[in-house]
């Protein structure tokens, strides 16, 4: 028996990167997929192949996760197709660079509504009916860059900061009901994301890893099926860290 076996998941950002190997890795693992994406169908059609050759159901819902009505439509969507959802992975993130001191208003907003916004209007949007049937997982992508800070990303590791503070607070108020909330906290990983990084700030990254090396998606992925899966059920409120070496805890 897969470990997913007919699990509904909804996955934000699952058009590319991240997202897209965890939808990947959640269906090899029998689960169906809600591809969720503010990009259009076209840039999510390769997930969606994959997704459906390991014979699972996979849905396709464009969605900006930072507006509310964007969210309630995905909602409405997932539950029209499939009737419930089991598993929400809050993927969906942005990352501009900016010292604080010049930093625009608008891209504050923009990372922030994003990554943290986002992060509350999915929860709220699909924790209800999880508290009702007392189960469901919900995984927040969060950032190693959460936990120490970076150069040129207050911003993004403000809003980072932020998923894993909603995390375990959210883990406070339901993990009692059935449903277990933690985050996940990747370092540099070799993404489409990272591809916005200058060559000062990859080089620099790159000389404090421990490891030596980025990170591929193949490595975070593990770590969501973990955290979806019978096999983390007494994982409450944690954020785990495939990072190479750039937070030790």
């Amino acid at each position: 028996m897969r470990r997913l076996q007919d699990r509904i998941a909804v996955i934000t950002g699952a058009a590319s990167g991240i997202g897209k190997g965890i939808a990947i890795a959640f269906a090899r693992e029998g689960a169906h997929v809600v591809v969720a994406d503010v990009a259009a169908q076209s840039r999510a059609e390769e997930t969606l192949a994959a997704v459906r050759a390991h014979g699972r159901d996979a849905l396709f819902v464009q969605t900006d996760v930072g507006d509310e009505n964007s969210v309630q439509a995905l909602a409405a969507a997932a539950f029209a197709r499939f009737g419930r959802v089991d598993i929400l992975v809050n993927n969906a993130g942005i990352f501009t660079e900016s010292l604080i001191e010049n930093m625009p208003t608008a891209d504050w907003d923009r990372v922030v509504t994003t990554n943290l916004r986002g992060t509350f209007l999915c929860t709220r949007a699909f924790i209800g009916p999880m508290l009702e049937r007392r189960d469901g997982r919900i995984i927040n992508v969060a950032s190693q860059l959460g936990q120490i800070g970076g150069r040129s990303v207050g911003h993004y590791a403000a809003s980072k900061a932020g998923i894993i503070g909603l995390t375990k607070s959210l883990a406070r108020e339901v993990s009692a009901r059935g449903v277990l909330v933690n985050a996940i906290a990747p370092g540099p990983i070799q993404t489409p994301m990272m591809d916005g990084e200058s060559d000062e700030w990859r080089n620099a990254k790159l000389a404090e890893l421990p490891i030596g090396r980025f990170g591929t998606v193949d490595e975070v992925t593990p770590t969501a099926v973990l955290l979806a899966s019978a096999d983390g059920a007494y994982y409450v409120g944690q954020t785990l860290g495939p990072n190479g070496g750039d937070v030790m805890l």
